[in-house]
């Protein structure tokens, strides 16, 4: 029943919830699969500790000064500042400095799967995903798609499905469709390339002005044919789609165009 008593339990508090705040807000953060919460109690306690070591001179002048008699609202809210809001604060920092170049540098990617790293950016692709049965799967990945992340199956939802040419260029969307879902176990390899910002400038314009999106009308010259945009990297080898050959246009003898005013 020590367990229990009112010294046991602030020592639980204040050793054990900054700890435990500062982890659950790395795994909100980090992507990977979740521990088991008894199996965290020391490492709560060790980020309690450094939480204290980092906040220990601004501990010990409120300690000091008797803001506890004269100010019990201001007192109050320092300690929530120390067991929640700064082991939030510093394990966002951490956070960042892990991810920085300079660290990176000498330290593994805290990243541990490509799928993770690609599609953590949130940046806009064309996609080409080469399946098992030698099939292709080709559209869009913008705003409104959706790619699963770790510890989840690798799948993806792409907002637009596309038509490939014979050539294996992007040739035109498929009407009447809300996308597209490819499962990670069916995948062989995803080849990316780049969606420029004027494409997506014209097609949330289009969007707006209530402009058709999903067939040519929508598109400018430049995007009809988005099979030659330059290639983001696969993440597995996959041949580059070929950008289809417009038309030559019909030469126009001058000569004819005179005879025919006279």
């Amino acid at each position: 029943m020590d367990a229990l008593t009112p010294d046991s339990l602030l020592l639980f508090i204040a050793f054990v919830i900054p700890g435990f705040v500062s982890l659950k807000t790395y795994e909100a953060l980090a992507l990977g699969s979740p521990r088991d919460t008894s199996q965290q109690i020391i490492d709560a306690i060790a980020f309690s500790c450094l939480n204290y070591a980092v906040l220990s001179v601004a501990i010990v002048s409120v300690e000091a000064s008797g803001v506890r008699s004269t100010w019990p609202w201001c007192y109050g809210a320092f300690w929530f500042f120390v067991l929640f809001i700064s082991p939030i604060g510093l394990t966002c920092l951490a956070w960042k400095l892990r991810h920085s170049k300079f660290i990176l540098r000498t330290l593994p990617h805290p990243v541990g799967r490509p799928w993770d790293f690609v599609f953590s950016q949130r940046r806009p692709f064309w996609v080409i995903a080469k399946l098992k049965d030698g099939s292709m799967v080709a559209g869009r990945y913008d705003s409104e798609s959706f790619a699963s992340s770790t510890p989840q199956p690798e799948q993806i939802y792409l907002e637009e499905a596309w038509h490939l040419n014979d050539e294996g260029g992007f040739d035109r969307p498929r009407t009447e469709t809300a996308g597209i879902i490819v499962l990670g176990s069916e995948i062989v390899a995803i080849e990316l390339f780049h969606l420029t910002r004027r494409e997506r400038d014209e097609r949330q314009e289009a969007a707006a002005g209530g402009i058709p999106a999903h067939g040519e009308e929508g598109l400018s010259a430049d995007t009809k044919q988005p099979g030659k945009p330059k290639a983001a990297g696969r993440l597995s080898t996959g041949a580059r789609p070929k950008a289809r050959k417009s038309a030559p246009k019909e030469a126009v003898n001058p000569n004819a165009a005179r005879a025919d005013e006279s």
